[in-house]
C-alpha cells in the first residue's frame, strides 16, 4: 500500500483546553483537502497516530476486509479502533486532543509529532526522547536487517 509521503519532525504545546495548533510545514504537505478532517487513534507503541482521511480510509478499509470469524482478527479490530475519532481542525488549525486518548499516550502539554509513511505520531516530548535515546547502537546493522534484502530475489 503506497501513501502519500509526510515529513518531518515537530515541536508542539498544547493550550489549556487541549488544542494542539499544527505546523505549517505539516499543514502545507495535507494539501487542501485533507486540512480539515484528520482521523485519531491509539498507536501502537506509546503515541498517538493522526491519518489524513485518505489514508484512514485505505487502512481501514484492509482492517475491515478481515475474517470477523479469527478471534485474533476480532481482537485487532477492537484494538485498532479503540478511541478513533475524526478530528476537525479549527479556524487557527488546531485540532482538539481526545482526553482518554492524551491519558493513554502520557500527553500532557509538550508533544513531539513524527510524519512519515502517510501518518504523523503523536508522542510526549518525555517519551519520545526516551525512545530516541533507546535507539540501537548501530543503526547501519539495523538498516541492514530491515532493508538490506529489497531488491533481492525471493530464491535467495
Amino acid at each position: 500500500m503506497a501513501f502519500r509521503q509526510l515529513l518531518g519532525e515537530y515541536d508542539c504545546k498544547l493550550d489549556a483546553k487541549g488544542r494542539m495548533r499544527l505546523p505549517s510545514g505539516l499543514i502545507n504537505q495535507l494539501g487542501e483537502g485533507e486540512k480539515h478532517t484528520l482521523v485519531i487513534n491509539r498507536g501502537f507503541e506509546k503515541c498517538l497516530v493522526l491519518y489524513p482521511e485518505d489514508v484512514w480510509k485505505k487502512i481501514s478499509g484492509e482492517i475491515d476486509a478481515l475474517n470477523i470469524y479469527n478471534r485474533k482478527n476480532r481482537n485487532f479490530a477492537r484494538y485498532f479502533y479503540r478511541g478513533a475519532q475524526e478530528l476537525t481542525m479549527d479556524s487557527a488549525d488546531r485540532i482538539l486532543l481526545p482526553k482518554r486518548l492524551m491519558e493513554y499516550a502520557g500527553i500532557e502539554n509538550e508533544v513531539i509529532l513524527s510524519a512519515y509513511n502517510g501518518r504523523i505520531e503523536v508522542w510526549a516530548q518525555d517519551e519520545y526522547d526516551q525512545m530516541m535515546e533507546d535507539e540501537p547502537m548501530d543503526f547501519s546493522d539495523l538498516a541492514d536487517e530491515v532493508l538490506g534484502k529489497i531488491g533481492q530475489n525471493s530464491e535467495e
